[in-house]
């Protein structure tokens, strides 16, 4: 078996071509993907070359986590997944290519237990699962926010995801005016325009690697910095303002089952939505223009590939 699969073959070299597929476990199930997202964090470093050094990678690599499709085959153990709407966080079924993340091919194989069944209804939407989870694994890790840096498509949810858990409405820190349209129930300022220096718990989903030192200026005594983005410098702040506040810092890492769980229970009781957060869309073989605009376009929050009339 084979797919058509979006391939970098190394940085800022990306091809569309057929890769090999592994043979399907008894437990595994076979994906035709309809639509998977673009990382504009991760893969962004990916294709620029810039990712520190993680675990899995390397060249050629199939980008993509966020692609959701329809189970049109399984193994001997996980036939009663036929059928199924699904949303799949990567894969590693190419066995001529790496697939750290693996997400953004026509065709997928993966664990039975590593796929989640989804509403149908989602459509290309089911792509934001990934970075729905992604926010509530920050917010469940520590105290609801109160400022939350940057209102690119993580910084929105984590702001809905605090409104849908009963937070007081959060402040949004947005430096693009383009992005800075009214959130959902709370507002989005130009950080120049706040002059408040007490917030409890502040979330950065910027990826900016300089901006503790204003962050801590901003914090009460004994409040807390969530690192919610993915940064490819080091980081690094001024110990004595961080002492007189005593400062905390946590690092969100990746989300887990229970996270996409609580996303789609949220969603269900209509306490969140994934509405207004995909801004542009295009089919498969646009790929490259695809990649281009998500990674240098600002107004682009997210980008989706439709693989349904890929050949």
């Amino acid at each position: 078996m084979d797919t058509i699969a979006v391939v970098f073959e190394g940085p800022e070299r990306l091809a569309l071509r057929s890769l090999d597929l592994a043979s399907v476990a008894d437990d595994d199930v076979v994906v035709d993907v309809e639509f998977s997202g673009i990382s504009t964090g991760t893969e962004r470093l990916f294709w620029t070359g810039r990712m520190p050094p993680f675990p899995g990678m390397g060249y050629p690599l199939v980008p993509g986590y966020e692609s959701v499709g329809r189970v049109v085959a399984t193994g001997s153990g996980a036939t009663d997944r036929l059928g199924e709407y699904v949303f799949v966080p990567g894969a590693t079924c190419f066995t001529n290519a790496r697939g750290l993340f693996g997400g953004a091919a026509h065709r997928l194989i993966a664990p039975s237990a590593r796929v989640m069944r989804i509403q149908e209804r989602l459509g290309a939407r089911g792509v934001l699962l990934a970075l729905a989870a992604t926010a509530h694994h920050a917010i469940a890790g520590g105290a609801l926010p109160d400022l939350i840096i940057g209102h690119g498509a993580l910084g929105r949810l984590l702001a809905r995801i605090a409104l849908a858990l009963d937070a007081p409405p959060p402040t949004v820190w947005e430096r693009d005016p383009g992005r800075r349209a009214e959130g959902l129930g709370y507002k989005v300022i130009d950080p120049a325009d706040d002059e408040r220096k007490d917030y409890r718990a502040i979330y950065d989903a910027s990826g900016d690697s300089d901006i503790l030192d204003t962050l801590v200026g901003r914090l009460e005594r004994g409040g807390e910095i969530t690192l919610a983005g993915f940064y490819q410098e080091r980081l690094s702040f001024a110990f004595p303002p961080s002492f007189m506040r005593e400062a905390r810092f946590r690092v969100a890492a990746e989300w887990r089952p229970d996270d996409l769980r609580m996303t789609q229970a949220l969603m269900r009781v209509g306490r969140l939505t994934l509405d207004s957060l995909i801004t542009h869309e295009c089919s498969a073989e646009e790929a490259a223009d695809a990649y281009a605009t998500a990674f240098t376009d600002s107004a682009c929050l997210k980008m989706v590939l439709d693989w349904r009339h890929h050949a």
